[in-house]
């Protein structure tokens, strides 16, 4: 077989033909020096845009608050529960600046005395008012996904400033206080929606 004929058999192939060795099985007998590489690092998705998780700009001083363990576990549980509803990063701003102001992202059960009624778990939901059992509002899953219902009915939440697209669902006593919690939900949807 001729030489030029079997460098292009070989290029075909796929095969390289450098200085009379291949490239493959052939040259298990080369002497072959290790190739040092670095690490490449992972290529992380990119972080929401600001624009959409903060479409109207913050309303009004914000608060902000050092999470522990047992919130961020609530933050993460709440985005899940929000992608596996198929709603966006805007939908998962609303409901945790909700859970922000209604429980500090923290799965509270009864309060006896200091407690509001009969509300409980993140979003304080009653179980007298039809937001499911105790058992189910204190699941963080079941009590995100039953705030996201409601918002879902709420016609052109998307484009209500946080405060009145979260009113409009939890009815509260207080309906400009979770405006204050909308920079720190954004921050927590940015840092955590592709994790």
């Amino acid at each position: 077989m001729n030489s030029i004929f079997r460098k292009s058999m070989l290029s075909v192939a796929g095969l390289a033909f450098a200085g009379g060795v291949f490239a493959g099985p052939v040259a298990a007998h080369a002497d072959v020096t290790p190739v040092k590489t670095t690490p490449v690092a992972a290529v992380q998705a990119e972080k929401p845009d600001t624009g959409k998780l903060i479409p109207h700009g913050v309303q009004g001083d914000q608060s902000r608050i050092d999470l522990n363990d047992e919130q961020v576990a609530n933050t993460k549980a709440i985005i899940a529960a929000t992608k596996k509803a198929g709603m966006d990063e805007r939908a998962a701003v609303v409901s945790i600046a909700t859970a922000l102001q209604e429980s500090k992202l923290e799965n509270l059960g009864h309060l006896g005395d200091r407690n509001d009624h009969d509300s409980q778990g993140l979003f304080q939901q009653r179980p007298s008012s039809g937001w499911g059992t105790v058992e189910q509002i204190t699941d963080p899953e079941y009590s995100t996904t039953a705030f996201l219902k409601g918002l879902k009915q709420v016609d052109g939440w998307q484009d209500m400033p946080l405060t009145k697209a979260a009113q409009t669902v939890q009815v509260s006593a207080f309906p400009d206080h979770y405006a204050q919690w909308e920079q720190q939900a954004a921050d927590l949807v940015a840092k955590y929606w592709n994790s």
